[in-house]
């Protein structure tokens, strides 16, 4: 999507103009519905469209404009407009028109702040993506012909300046999106890492572990994980120092099980193949080192993210195996598709051991309970600390990502105990399994302020209601997490 922010409308192809709820055209499209002879006005009194939120309504080659298509892009109340209402009415505005055969939509931002014009582009930007680098046989008619956005408003050098971040984070979301969508026979965990490693031309230091330097540093359960797999288990490391030297940094640790069988303990064949995304929580932590080094972000923060496949091969770890973890605690494996705990237990104490950070938070598509427990548009955060957990839930209301605090009590701790080892690997049954999971997570993490994200629910969509949101990879946590960063952490 080509992206310019211009002062004069032109001759565009495709326009989008903005209106409020109550039919109420902006500044321009009031001017430019009179050139009509009120054609525009007449389209919204005959029909259903009143101007609210992400709603709109296609004019067809109105007399007296240029434009092959005008789309009215409602923002529901113009008095209380807000950043989001911005964002679904340039989404669904793209939509609109993307298959009109117009290569080309401008959207009339005349009436808003150069911040507002900005956010239009950042919609725009995320609302077009798409994964289609394997259809190599689509029809012209099934590809959207839009490909250029002109943003139409009164400061175009405060809107592209303003843009800039946004536009980074944009990047951050694609790119989670992207690695998130790709198959497993050409996502595995060496190839994950190599595209971490490509993130150094932003300025992020990256460093890789494979298996001989994890099995001499102790990352034993982690390597289990991995054993039944031909492919060699990784841990990448990106760093981005955009803080104080010496600064503690800000540690997100994410889980990256490129594929996942379920090991010994298999899964059922319907609807494995969704298991390539059971690396959702690393790919939102290498989206979001990708928009804080984009955007120049003025803070020091550490990703950590464990790359393995769980597959069921004559090497692979059995139930009831034990193993000894990093941290020196043994861990019975009751269930080896309980296997993004293991992974995240050696990532965890690395992380804090070896950064002490300001905080931890992990990301992990880790428990189907946690669809259970919250549907499919909630992710659930387990926490230690408060002053770390209220952060996520505050940012995730301003980006519209949805989070919900989740109990973390300490009578349920009993259920991972095991008679055998230090702790077992899942509790007693189905009962509270997002919580034990956490409470296992919880054991491995000191005395670091922690938040645990289960993102089970949110980091695949089948049918999205968002414009800006596609059906398939969300990014989810990257935008969340990048706002809560930028509002309570940076100087």
């Amino acid at each position: 999507m080509k992206i310019a922010f211009v002062a004069d409308l032109g001759s565009p192809q495709a326009l989008a103009l903005i209106v409020g709820e109550g039919r109420k055209l902006c500044d321009g499209g009031t001017a430019l519905d009179g050139q009509t002879g009120g054609v525009l006005s007449r389209a919204m009194q005959g029909s259903r469209f009143t101007g609210g939120k992400g709603k709109t309504l296609v004019v067809s080659a109105p007399h007296g404009l240029d434009a092959s298509v005008v789309v009215l892009a409602g923002v529901g109340e113009r008095e209380t407009l807000t950043d989001l209402a911005i964002e679904e009415a340039a989404g669904a505005a793209y939509h609109a028109v993307k298959m009109s055969g117009a290569e080309s939509l401008t959207v009339d931002a005349r009436s808003l702040s150069a911040d507002q014009a900005a956010r239009l582009a950042f919609a725009v930007k995320l609302a077009a993506y798409r994964f289609d680098k394997y259809l190599t046989r689509q029809k012209p008619d099934k590809v959207p012909s839009v490909t250029a956005l002109t943003i139409v408003c009164t400061d175009p050098k405060a809107a592209q300046a303003a843009f800039g971040p946004m536009s980074a984070v944009a990047d951050g979301v694609i790119f989670a999106r992207d690695l998130v969508s790709e198959p497993a026979n050409v996502l595995y965990p060496e190839e994950f890492a190599k595209r971490c490693k490509a993130l150094e031309k932003l300025g992020l230091e990256v460093e890789v572990l494979g298996e001989k330097e994890l099995e001499a540093l102790g990352f034993r359960t982690l390597l289990a994980v991995g054993m039944g797999s031909r492919r060699e288990s990784q841990v990448a490391i990106m760093k981005w120092n955009g803080g104080k030297a010496g600064d503690a940094p800000l540690a997100f640790v994410g889980k990256g099980v490129c594929f996942d069988t379920g090991g010994i303990s298999l899964k059922p064949p319907e609807g494995m193949e969704d298991m390539k995304w059971d690396m959702g929580g690393a790919a939102a932590v290498s989206g979001l080192m990708h928009a804080l080094a984009g955007r120049k972000a003025r803070v020091n923060a550490v990703g950590v993210i464990g790359l393995v496949e769980n597959m069921p091969d004559g090497n692979a770890q059995r139930p009831g195996d034990i193993v000894k973890s990093l941290s020196g605690q043994t861990i019975e494996v009751l269930n080896t598709d309980a296997e993004g705990r293991l992974l995240l237990a050696d990532c965890l104490w690395y992380t804090q051991d070896r950064f002490k950070p300001k905080f931890m938070i992990d990301l992990a598509t880790l428990t189907g309970a946690m669809i259970v427990a919250l549907g499919l548009d909630y992710a659930g955060v387990f926490s230690n600390d408060d002053s770390v957990a209220q952060p996520i839930l505050d940012a995730g209301a301003r980006v519209d990502e949805n989070f919900w605090r989740m109990p973390l009590p300490d009578q349920y701790d009993r259920h991972i105990d095991s008679p055998a080892a230090d702790v077992k690997n899942m509790g007693n049954g189905r009962a509270g399994g997002s919580i034990t999971a956490a409470l296992f997570l919880k054991r491995f993490v000191n005395d670091t302020p922690w938040a645990h994200i289960d993102i089970a629910p949110t980091a695949w969509v089948s049918k999205s209601q968002r414009s800006i949101v596609p059906d398939g990879a969300v990014g989810f946590g990257v935008r969340a997490l990048d706002r809560m960063v930028a509002d309570s952490y940076e100087g």
